[in-house]
């Protein structure tokens, strides 16, 4: 399995195309194959293609060839990997921020009390 930093870039980095989000999006609503995946997209069948690699690369999507079809399929729990990091800094940024509030909240109690004095 990729170290934890290089699955956070390739998800990123899969992500960070509007079409390739537009694929996660239609996948959302459950399994599709390429050519329905291609459809709404203004762009060549080899395009979706390497789209479609880039997704696989980052773990987001599952694709799979029966016969002729290939049939694609999001992967919901590569996601949480995205969701653990960015949740780690939001309680670390929470934290920080509750700090800062009772700080100044300090800060404002003995400013009134130099006030009142």
């Amino acid at each position: 399995m990729l170290h934890q930093s290089d699955q956070l870039d390739l998800m990123y980095q899969a992500l960070a195309d509007a079409s390739r989000r537009a694929m996660i999006e239609r996948l959302s609503r459950g399994p599709a194959s390429v050519s329905e995946l291609a459809e709404p997209l203004d762009m060549s069948l080899s395009a979706v293609m390497q789209h479609l690699q880039v997704l696989e690369a980052s773990g987001l999507v599952n694709t799979e060839k029966v016969g002729r079809v290939r049939t694609c399929r999001i992967e919901p729990q590569a996601l949480g990997v995205a969701e653990r990091w960015i949740s780690q800094r939001r309680a670390r940024w929470e934290q920080r921020f509750d700090r800062l509030g009772e700080y100044l909240a300090v800060q404002a109690d003995d400013k009134q009390k130099e006030e009142k004095s």
